[in-house]
C-alpha cells in the first residue's frame, strides 16, 4: 500500500496507477480504509518472504537502490546467508535463468 502511494505521490497523472487505484477501490472497503490513511514509507531494506511452486517459500534480505541518473529506475538486490536453504533456492533459480531451464 505504502509502495502504491509513494508511487502515486512521484507521478500524480500516471494514467496506469490511476485505473490501478480505482479498480482498487471498487474491489472493497478495505483498500479505501487503507488508502484514506494516507501512510507513506519507502522501504529500501528487509527480509521478503517470497512464494514458488518449486523451491518453496524462502525468507530472503533485499535491498532496493535507486539509480542517481535515472529515478524513475529502481534496481532490487535480494541475498541470503551462505550455504542457508534460501540461498540454495536463490542459485537453483539463477541456474535456471542461466540455462534456460524451467520447472
Amino acid at each position: 500500500m505504502e509502495n502504491l502511494r509513494l508511487e502515486a505521490g512521484t507521478d500524480p497523472a500516471e494514467r496506469a496507477v490511476i485505473d490501478v487505484i480505482a479498480e482498487l477501490r471498487e474491489s472493497g472497503p478495505e483498500f479505501v480504509l487503507w488508502w484514506d490513511e494516507h501512510r507513506v514509507h519507502q522501504r529500501t531494506y528487509g527480509s521478503k518472504r517470497l512464494r514458488h511452486p518449486v523451491v518453496g517459500d524462502p525468507t530472503v534480505e533485499y535491498e532496493t537502490l535507486t539509480l542517481p541518473g535515472d529515478p524513475d529506475t529502481t534496481l532490487f538486490v535480494y541475498s541470503a546467508e551462505a550455504n542457508s536453504p534460501p540461498q540454495r533456492a536463490l542459485g537453483l533459480l539463477a541456474s535456471w535463468s542461466l540455462t534456460g531451464d524451467s520447472a
